[in-house]
């Protein structure tokens, strides 16, 4: 389906007003390396590394609300999760990064930021075997000023053509920076047709996600999300979720198709940089920003500045993936 001019118009002023920002490599403030603070102009990484030329690299997406990360101790818990994963080993702690992360923000003078821990392979080797190779950690913070659209205006969405590898072929539970590349191909293409982002299926052609967030679809007052599986299980998922049986909204984590979406009413993206972000249309079928979205959706900036989290910790494993008809654990579980 062809966007129309007026939707086509929305998405290309949001990708011409991110022209504007200041470059990522030409900004103020400091960066936590390996345990030091370094003036952010001066931190400069070498070219040939395993993380830029393979992929090997794990990182977070978090944000602060006056002065306090959101559920901080479980996104430090899945970057040392992520980090074993793809088997890089960092002599950092939750507790030492917990330090790092809030020394960060108060030499930076930032309240309301956004934190990027990541972990990557340095370039003492230049080969795929990762014995013997450096790994190095960071941490930056930066002003977030991209607010997510009104609830009550929400996003246009396209189906993906690239889909989500299967467990069985990648570390899925994992927030690593090579499975990003399907990601930003997807959302590229969306942005190109018009679309704000894109619906992305597995490989069994069921709904997995979109491509930065995790999606939540309501049916009779009702919260559908597709069952953990070959996505990442957002932690901003799991608020939601938490969120939604505090209220007495029954929900359903089942595996949902893309012609089950027009039986749904409503629509919402959860994420660190979505929140809740409702949305109007998928490739043609429309929603409504509703009163369950909305009621979540206040629910969720009164959680996210409350003065204390009061969430169960964050499930890092996936289920066990099958394979030739045996089931085998996942590695790390």
């Amino acid at each position: 389906m062809n966007a129309p001019a007026e939707a086509t118009g929305r998405s290309s002023r949001r990708r011409r007003a991110r022209t504007t920002i200041l470059d990522y490599g030409d900004r103020s403030g400091v960066i936590w390396l390996n345990g030091e603070f370094l003036p952010w102009k001066r931190v400069r990484l070498p070219v040939l590394t395993q993380g830029l030329h393979y992929g090997a690299s794990v990182f977070e997406g978090e944000r602060a609300y006056e002065g306090r990360i959101f559920r901080s101790r479980d996104h430090s818990r899945r970057l040392l999760h992520s980090a074993a994963r793809l088997v890089m080993d960092i002599p950092f702690d939750v507790d030492a990064l917990e330090a790092a992360k809030a020394e960060t923000l108060a030499r930076s003078g930032l309240s309301d930021a956004y934190v990027r821990p990541v972990v990557w392979r340095g370039s003492r080797l230049m080969d795929l075997a990762t014995q013997g190779a450096d790994v190095h950690c960071a941490i930056a913070a930066w002003p977030w000023d991209e607010p997510t659209p009104h609830p009550r205006v929400g996003i246009r969405m396209t189906l993906a053509h690239w889909r989500r590898p299967p467990r069985s072929a990648a570390p899925v539970d994992a927030k690593a920076g090579g499975l990003y590349v399907i990601a930003s191909l997807a959302k590229d293409e969306a942005q190109r047709e018009g679309y704000d982002d894109a619906l992305m299926l597995d490989g069994d052609g069921d709904i997995a996600d979109a491509t930065g967030a995790n999606v939540f679809f309501v049916r009779d007052g009702e919260l559908f999300t597709p069952e953990r599986g070959d996505f990442l299980d957002g932690v901003t998922r799991q608020t939601m979720i938490q969120l939604a049986l505090d209220r007495g909204i029954r929900i359903h984590q089942t595996k949902i198709r893309p012609e089950d979406l027009r039986g749904f009413s409503e629509c919402f993206l959860t994420g660190t940089a979505a929140e809740v972000t409702t949305v109007v249309e998928i490739a043609g079928i429309c929603f409504v920003p509703g009163a369950v979205s909305l009621e979540l959706h206040a629910a969720y900036q009164q959680a996210v500045r409350a003065p204390s989290d009061h969430f169960p910790p964050a499930l890092l494993h996936p289920q066990p993936f099958r394979h030739i008809g045996r089931a085998f654990p996942t590695h790390g579980a």
